[in-house]
C-alpha cells in the first residue's frame, strides 16, 4: 500500500530532477544565449542611434528649408503687394506664426493697417447677446449699425461691424480714424480683442490667420462662428485665410467645404511654416491684384503649393 511518505519522497525526487535539469541546462546554454542577447541588444542600440541621427538630419533639413524660404522671400515676392493696405485678423492659437505671416506681407510691400487678435471670448456661444449689446453700444457716426446683420448671432453682427470699420468702402464715406479707434477700444476693454499699436482702418483686403480649432464641448459652435467671421470679412472684399488644416472643424476646411465660400476666399493651409508664410503673401497678391481665388498648401482641397505665375 502506497502511503503519504512515498508521495513525499516521489515529489521531492521530481522537483530535485527539475532543479538539476535547470541548472545543467542553464550552464549549457548560458554562453550561447547570453552572446545572442548581447548581439541583439547591440544591434538595437545601433539602430536606435541611426534613427536618432536620421531624425536630427530631417530636423536640420527642415530648419534649412525654412531659412531658405526666408532668404529668398524678398526676391521671390518682389514687391507684389506694393502699395496695398491689408488688415490681419489673428484667431486664437496663432501666436506662434501670425507675426511670420505679417512679416512676409510686409516683405511683399504691403502696408498692414492693423493686427487684430481675436480672443477665445469672442467665439464663446454664451456671450452672443453680450456681443450684440456691445455692437450696439460701439456704434460710431461713421460706423453705424444701419446695414449690419441684426439677428441673434452676436459673432455675425460684431464681425460685420469690425469689417465695416477696418475695410475700405466703395462709393461710401470711409470710417474716420477716431471712430475706428473708439470701436476697437470698446471691444478691447471688454476682452474680445487685442489690438496692435497704430491700428487704423482703410484696408483694401484682409488676411485671417487661423490655428488649430477648439476641442471643448462648444467646439462645433465656435468653429461655425469662425466661418461666420470669415464670411463677413470676405463680403465684396479680397480675403485670404492662412493657417493650418489640422483638427476637426478647422476654418480652412470650413471654407473649402462650402460651395460658395471656396469660390470667394483663398486659403493657405501650411502658414505655420516659413514656406507657407511666403506662399500666403503670394496668394494674397493673387487675390488682391489679379482678383483670382485659389486653395493652396498640403492639405485636402489644395490644388497646389503656390499659385502659378501670372501670364
Amino acid at each position: 500500500m502506497i502511503n503519504f511518505r512515498y508521495h513525499v519522497v516521489s515529489l521531492t525526487a521530481v522537483f530535485l530532477a527539475l532543479a538539476i535539469g535547470l541548472v545543467v541546462g542553464t550552464a549549457a546554454l548560458n554562453g550561447p544565449v547570453a552572446d545572442s542577447l548581447k548581439g541583439q541588444i547591440s544591434a538595437l542600440s545601433k539602430d536606435n542611434s541611426n534613427k536618432r541621427d536620421q531624425i536630427n538630419q530631417y530636423r536640420d533639413e527642415l530648419n534649412k528649408n525654412q531659412d531658405f524660404a526666408t532668404q529668398i522671400a524678398p526676391a521671390y515676392l518682389n514687391n507684389q503687394l506694393a502699395g496695398r493696405k491689408i488688415v490681419v485678423v489673428a484667431l486664437p492659437n496663432t501666436a506662434q506664426f501670425a507675426d511670420g505671416v505679417i512679416s512676409m506681407l510686409k516683405v511683399a510691400g504691403a502696408t498692414v493697417t492693423a493686427k487684430i487678435t481675436v480672443q477665445d471670448k469672442f467665439f464663446d456661444p454664451n456671450n452672443t447677446y453680450e456681443l450684440l449689446d456691445l455692437a450696439g453700444q460701439s456704434s460710431q457716426p461713421t460706423i453705424p449699425m444701419e446695414g449690419l446683420p441684426l439677428n441673434s448671432d452676436g459673432v455675425e453682427t460684431a464681425s460685420a461691424q469690425l469689417a465695416l470699420g477696418l475695410l475700405q468702402r466703395v462709393g461710401a464715406t470711409q470710417a474716420s480714424a477716431d471712430d475706428v479707434a473708439a470701436l476697437l477700444t470698446a471691444y478691447t476693454k471688454q476682452g474680445y480683442l487685442a489690438v496692435g499699436g497704430g491700428a487704423v482702418g482703410g484696408a483694401e483686403g484682409a488676411v485671417i490667420v487661423s490655428g488649430e480649432p477648439p476641442t471643448d464641448k462648444d467646439a462645433a459652435k465656435k468653429n461655425q462662428s469662425a466661418v461666420t467671421m470669415a464670411t463677413q470679412f470676405g463680403k465684396n472684399k479680397p480675403l485670404v485665410v492662412a493657417g493650418v488644416s489640422v483638427g476637426d472643424g478647422n476654418l480652412i476646411s470650413g471654407v473649402r467645404s462650402d460651395p460658395t465660400l471656396v469660390k470667394e476666399i483663398s486659403t493657405v493651409d501650411n502658414a505655420s511654416t516659413a514656406q507657407g508664410q511666403v506662399a500666403t503673401a503670394v496668394v494674397t497678391a493673387e487675390r488682391m491684384v489679379q482678383n483670382r481665388v485659389g486653395q493652396y498648401g498640403l492639405g485636402a482641397g489644395a490644388t497646389s503649393l503656390v499659385p502659378k505665375p501670372a501670364t
